[in-house]
C-alpha cells in the first residue's frame, strides 16, 4: 500500500498513529506530498483525491481512499480484529460520534483558523482568506477543548474505556493546535494531563520518524 502525506502534517498524523497502533507500518510506502509547494492541490494529485488533501491511501489495484476516518476503517478491518473502531455496535456507535464531534468541534475549527488568519501555506497555496471566519474557527476550537476536557474527567478516553480513533483525533487536533500556537486553556487540566499521556505512546510519539526529511511543519 501506498500512503500520500506529509510528514509532520497534523491529518497524516492521525493515519500514521492508527498504522502503528495495528502494527501495520511494514505494509506501507509513505509518498511526500509537499504541502509547501501545493502538490495537493495539482491536476495530477486530485486525480487521485478530488478534495485535494491529505492523507491519501492507494491500493495494489490503483483504487485510492481518501479522509482519514475512511482509512482508519480500513485499516482498522485489515486483520479481522477491529480496535480502533470498536468491536461491538455500542462501540461503534460511541466512537464515531466522538470521532465526528473531534473533527467539527477541534480539528477541522483549528485547520479553518490556520488557513484563514495565520499565513497558512503561503499566497501560492491560500488564494482566499477570511480572516475574520478564521478567528470565528479558533474559538470554536478553544470551546471544542473545554468540551473534552469536560469528557475526559469522566472517564480515561474520548469515546470510553479504550483507545480509540476518537482519541486519535483529538490528537490530531493538539498536534495541529501546537504547530500553530493555539495554547491549551489553562483550565483544562483534565485534557492537559490526558494528552501527556497520550504523548507517551509509541504511536504518537514516533509519528514524524516513518519518512523523510526535516522540513516545515503542518
Amino acid at each position: 500500500m501506498k500512503i500520500y502525506d506529509w510528514h509532520t502534517g497534523p491529518y497524516p498524523a492521525r493515519v500514521r498513529i492508527a498504522l502503528a497502533e495495528k502494527n501495520l507500518r511494514p505494509r506501507v510506502r509513505f509518498v511526500s506530498i509537499d504541502l509547501w509547494k501545493g502538490e495537493h492541490k495539482t491536476p495530477e494529485f486530485r486525480a487521485k483525491n478530488y478534495s485535494g488533501t491529505l492523507p491519501v491511501l492507494e491500493l495494489d489495484d490503483g483504487t485510492c481512499i481518501a479522509e482519514c476516518t475512511a482509512i482508519t476503517e480500513y485499516l482498522d478491518a485489515l486483520d479481522g480484529a477491529p480496535t480502533l473502531t470498536g468491536g461491538t455496535p455500542r462501540e461503534k456507535g460511541l466512537i464515531h460520534m466522538m470521532n465526528k464531534r473531534a473533527e467539527l468541534e477541534l480539528l477541522d475549527p483549528i485547520s479553518v483558523y490556520f488557513h484563514h488568519a495565520t499565513p497558512g501555506l503561503g499566497p501560492k497555496v491560500e488564494v482566499y482568506q477570511n480572516a475574520e471566519w478564521g478567528l470565528r474557527e479558533r474559538d470554536k476550537a478553544l470551546r471544542g477543548m473545554h468540551y473534552f476536557n469536560g469528557i475526559l474527567t469522566r472517564q480515561p478516553f474520548v469515546a470510553g474505556v479504550t483507545f480509540s480513533m476518537a482519541d486519535i483525533t483529538v490528537i490530531g487536533g493538539l498536534i495541529f493546535a501546537g504547530l500553530v500556537g493555539l495554547a491549551m486553556p489553562a483550565d483544562c487540566d483534565a485534557l492537559q494531563a490526558w494528552y501527556a499521556e497520550m504523548q507517551k505512546r509509541p504511536s504518537v510519539r514516533d509519528r514524524v520518524t516513518m519518512s523523510d526529511p526535516g522540513a516545515p511543519s503542518i
